[in-house]
C-alpha cells in the first residue's frame, strides 16, 4: 500500500526542518505516535534507530525504526520493522513566499493476520485521514513559531 499526504506551511524550509530533524519531537505533531525511544546512540542522521509505539484505533503496534536518507533541509527516509513493514519519507521543497512544501509518502505492508493486501486497503482511508491530520498539527506548530 501507498499513501501520499502533503502541506503547504507558512513558514521557511530551515525552520520546518529545524523542527522534523528532532525525532523526539514527531510525538507533538503525529497523534497516532504515542511514544519514541532511542535504540542507538546518535538521535539524527543515516543510521538512526528508535523504537515508535504507534496507536491507530484499537490496534498499537511497537515499530523498530532507522534512519535510512538524511539529506538536511530535503528529505528524511525511514525504514519500519515490525508488525507493519516498509519505508517511508518526508521531503521539503521551497515555495515562494519563504513557505515549504511538505510531502510525506509510505509504503507499508500489513501481514497476513491483518488481512494482507486486503486489510492494507481497508486501512488506506484511515491511515490518510490520521496523517493529513497530523500535517495539519505540523503546520501549526512551524506556522506558530514555537
Amino acid at each position: 500500500m501507498r499513501i501520499k499526504v502533503s502541506t503547504t506551511i507558512d513558514a521557511p524550509v530551515g525552520a520546518v526542518w529545524d523542527y522534523v530533524e528532532n525525532i523526539s519531537s514527531h510525538v507533538e505533531w503525529m497523534a497516532d505516535a504515542e511514544t519514541i525511544e532511542f535504540t542507538s546512540a546518535r538521535h539524527a542522521g543515516v543510521g538512526t534507530e528508535f523504537i515508535c509505539v504507534t496507536k491507530v484505533g484499537p490496534f498499537r503496534v511497537r515499530d523498530a525504526m532507522q534512519v535510512t536518507e538524511w539529506t538536511a533541509r530535503r528529505a528524511m527516509g525511514i525504514r519500519h520493522e515490525g508488525i507493519v513493514t516498509g519505508d517511508g519519507v518526508f521531503t521539503l521543497h521551497k515555495r515562494r513566499g519563504n513557505r515549504t512544501r511538505f510531502t510525506w509518502k509510505e509504503r507499508l505492508s500489513f501481514p497476513l493476520w491483518m488481512g494482507g493486501s486486503v486489510g492494507a486497503l481497508c486501512a488506506k482511508p484511515i491511515l490518510r485521514m490520521i496523517w493529513k491530520r497530523n500535517l495539519r498539527r505540523l503546520k501549526a506548530h512551524c506556522e506558530s513559531g514555537r
